[in-house]
């Protein structure tokens, strides 16, 4: 199961960017795209889990590529995301069990990492992120998921924005984006986490954002919104 605050703050939902960057806002498209150095970005939000799933029931999606999540048992219209997954012309799952409802339908399964074997950070619904050290080896082939992804970027040829060797060197990305030309309208700010080394990466504690590089520690404390202000353009 994915971790879903930290997903959303890296951009993993159909209508936002990464770094809570609003995906319709056309300053916020230029500069993600100027900081990734990306040829192209989207001007409007995508499907999101249900009309994806008819999109591809009707025919319309030829592609699915599903990681950290069964659809199949963790969706509602169950029937219809079989009738999908039936449908659809290339389905790849990364997992890490040999066998589910979901890889049932799979032309292509990756074998993933749990949460035992993962190295990386979470965020939790306080905003707090926490590094995750995994205890044990990946089993045979398994590899995390950003190693898969970067094979399958090398593969494509995009080799050069996909270069990482260690979390900790995504993680800076990360870190630098939330805090490229942010003037304050986007709460999440990890200035304060950029430029660690693999070391202090490693050993970084429990820290709640906002970070930014004049913040005071005591900072995280506060409850955002209290003042009953929001980071929307009418606030």
């Amino acid at each position: 199961q994915p971790n879903a605050m930290g997903g959303r703050e890296v951009g993993g939902l159909a209508n936002m960017l990464a770094a809570h960057c609003d995906i319709e806002n056309p300053e916020h498209r230029e500069n993600v795209k100027a900081f990734w150095q990306s040829p192209a970005m989207p001007e409007c939000g995508g499907l999101k889990a249900v009309d994806l799933f008819s999109a591809m029931d009707a025919g319309q999606i030829k592609f699915v590529w599903i990681m950290g999540t069964n659809p199949v048992v963790s969706m509602p219209y169950r029937e219809q995301v079989e009738s999908a997954l039936k449908k659809c012309d290339m389905v790849v799952v990364s997992d890490i069990v040999q066998s589910n409802d979901t890889l049932a339908f799979a032309d292509i399964a990756l074998p993933a990492t749990g949460w035992s074997e993962k190295d990386g950070t979470v965020t939790n619904s306080e905003r707090r992120i926490s590094r995750q050290r995994g205890i044990m080896p990946p089993p045979g082939e398994a590899k995390h998921d950003w190693q898969i992804m970067c094979d399958v970027a090398n593969k494509m040829g995009f080799a050069s924005g996909f270069s990482y060797s260690h979390p900790s060197e995504i993680f800076d990305e990360h870190a630098r984006l939330t805090a490229y030309k942010n003037d304050g309208a986007r709460l999440l700010n990890l200035a304060r986490l950029t430029g660690k080394s693999q070391a202090q990466y490693d050993a970084m504690a429990p820290v709640q954002w906002p970070l930014t590089i004049n913040s005071d520690k005591t900072l995280s404390a506060v409850r955002p919104f209290h003042n009953k202000v929001f980071s929307t353009p009418t606030g």
